[in-house]
């Protein structure tokens, strides 16, 4: 067991409101009146969440969009934020962040109502939290509601953002595809809100296919099977599509793409693409190309 796993069994045990759901999901779900907010945080660390060497803006960008990520697989339309901010001591840094953080915030109609800002020991790493606040209008599909014989779909390739960031490592000056999902992952709000009716489980992919497939089958009581892991053409070119590299890729975090269940009798409403289902029993399986395939000792992103 990780030490985020101790932990989180240490604080489920403070987190004893119904809107927690258990700390099962990456979400609370509050009903104030008649209304349903949807609430969630994430932190970004420098040297643990992106590399020191990225551009302030982009990181305010990535900021906004891993917090949207979290509405968009609720179904939730984005109604505010609130930021936590360890100023940089430096000017123009915490300027360009901004900037990239309303940018964000802007292409998406999230408004920011407010947060708290702090200084650092100097030396420290930077160091940023948003909160985001989701309306939800209809059904919020939860990780926890997989059924057996469902099927099992992403909106979108993984691994793009990890080789990206292997690319970065090896030359900060590095562009392209690969980094650009990296630096500047997209929200799926639009089909997190077209998805949410009809998806019995939904969740975004932000620490690797393998381990948030495992989340949602372990939520739900179930077994899950990855049969496909689906790589990107600008992946193959630099990874090609080896055993290896489609293994790589599902262990990759930061896809920020949405993985959500389905009736087998259901078409996705969204571009979509079925990498595996679900069953009785539990535990994760792993079949590529046909052939069952021992699963790596790391399935993806963990602290600790």
């Amino acid at each position: 067991m990780s030490a985020e796993s101790r932990f989180l069994t240490l604080l489920r045990l403070l987190a004893s409101d119904p809107a927690a759901q258990g700390l099962q999901d990456d979400v609370a779900i509050l009903q104030v009146g008649g209304t349903r907010l949807i609430l969630t945080s994430d932190t970004m660390v420098e040297g643990v969440h992106h590399l020191p060497t990225d551009p302030p803006a982009d990181i305010g960008w990535k900021l906004a969009a891993v917090n949207l990520s979290d509405l968009a697989a609720k179904g939730a339309r984005p109604m505010g934020c609130l930021l936590n901010y360890a100023l940089s001591g430096d000017d123009s840094w915490d300027a360009a962040f901004l900037e990239g953080l309303g940018e964000a915030l802007s292409r998406h109609a999230m408004p920011l109502l407010g947060g708290d800002t702090v200084q650092m020991p100097a030396g420290s790493a930077r160091s940023y939290s948003l909160t985001a606040i989701g309306e939800a209008s209809g059904p919020v599909p939860l990780r926890t509601g997989a059924q057996a014989g469902d099927r099992l779909y992403i909106t979108g390739p993984v691994g793009d953002a990890g080789v990206g960031l292997d690319l970065l490592r090896a030359d900060a000056r590095a562009s392209g595809p690969l980094v650009d999902a990296y630096r500047r992952p997209k929200p799926r709000l639009a089909e997190g809100a077209l998805l949410s009716p009809h998806a019995h489980a939904m969740m975004d992919v932000s620490d690797g296919l393998l381990i948030d497939a495992s989340r949602m089958a372990q939520a739900s009581g179930l077994a899950v099977t990855i049969d496909h892991i689906p790589l990107s053409p600008a992946l193959e070119a630099v990874r090609g599509a080896s055993t290896a590299a489609q293994i790589a890729a599902a262990q990759a975090g930061d896809d920020y793409e949405l993985l959500f269940a389905l009736p087998p009798t259901l078409k996705p409403p969204v571009r979509a693409i079925p990498v595996g289902y679900f069953s009785e029993g539990s535990g994760l399986s792993l079949v590529i190309d046909g052939a069952a395939i021992p699963l790596p000792a790391r399935l993806g992103w963990e602290h600790g």
